[in-house]
């Protein structure tokens, strides 16, 4: 019997030095792409896909997660005499009343893998999600990426990891999957190579940051050793996971941001505001002129 995927877990514990000095007093998952965080849109997408319950998994000098999930009495208040009834229903329903955001301490940075496991007392002995929320994943014409990902998994069983094709002068900076008897959407995993150079890797299949893992993967990284930095990675735990069972690429439907990086900030930022009906037209053409006068101090 497949069981279903209730639970996702959220590392939200790194200090986001590609974006300082914002995000010296802004955590990067509160980074807004228009105008919701990042973490709203990695919220919904697990929401979408069937969790109920959201592990946050942060540090203890970062509290502004948590303080987005909370209630906020005053501001509530001021909204609800002001009258503006629709703001407060977006201030109170961040996440549905049937869903729990828990919150875990990573005690010292070590790792990704590290940070997963611990979620472990939470998660306890059933499958769950993990999403990076740099990773903004958007499919316009139907289910979000996890969801697809947890209806593969309630088919095939094992677990699977995100994958998109990368151009072959970019696998330097991803891991990079091996796949055997790929279908164009899955196949099951024989290694991941971390960021080999196009000649050296064995696809352009580059992992992303959605997985839907057994729960054997804690095992698998209790017994992981430290590597560079000290720090417990989660494609060696996963890559002790394939000893055991059948791990699966998943080529999601769908469009990748990588908020991580400057330049995939702005693309999302621009890709939204388009897709805004307010803003539309207005953003559209605040961005022509920009071009145009770009063009005009080129000439």
């Amino acid at each position: 019997m497949t069981v279903r995927v209730r639970k996702a877990v959220f590392p939200v514990a790194g200090l986001g030095t590609r974006f300082l000095p914002a995000t010296k007093v802004v955590a990067k998952e509160m980074l807004p792409i228009v105008d919701r965080p990042l973490i709203q849109y990695a919220v919904d997408e697990a929401i979408e896909a069937g969790c109920d319950t959201l592990i946050f998994v942060t540090n203890r000098y970062k509290h502004a997660v948590a303080d987005y999930f909370d209630k906020a009495y005053e501001l509530e208040h001021k909204l609800e005499a002001a009258g503006k009834t629709e703001l407060l229903e977006l201030v109170r329903h961040v996440v549905p009343a049937n869903v729990r955001t828990i919150f875990v301490t990573q005690p010292e940075a070590l790792g990704l893998g590290h940070a997963v496991l611990c979620a472990r007392p939470v998660v306890g002995d059933e499958p769950f999600a993990v999403i990076l929320p740099d990773d903004l994943l958007w499919n316009k014409q139907g289910r979000g990426a996890l969801g697809q990902m947890v209806d593969h998994v309630a088919s095939h069983g094992g677990s699977a990891i995100a994958v998109e094709n990368v151009s072959a002068d970019k696998t330097g900076s991803y891991g990079i999957v091996d796949v055997e008897h790929f279908d164009d959407r899955a196949g099951k995993i024989r290694s991941i190579v971390e960021k080999p150079k196009p000649e050296e890797a064995p696809s352009t299949l580059a992992v992303v940051g959605r997985y839907v893992l057994d729960a054997a993967i804690f095992d698998c990284l209790d017994k992981t050793r430290p590597g560079a930095g000290g720090e417990i990675q989660l494609t060696d735990g996963i890559a002790r996971l394939m000893g055991e069972s059948v791990v699966n690429a998943y080529r999601f439907a769908g469009r990748r941001f990588d908020c991580g990086s400057h330049l995939g900030f702005v693309e999302a930022t621009v890709r939204f505001a388009l897709e805004n009906e307010k803003l539309r037209d207005s953003a559209a053409a605040v961005m022509q002129a920009a071009l145009d006068d770009l063009r005009a101090g080129a000439r």
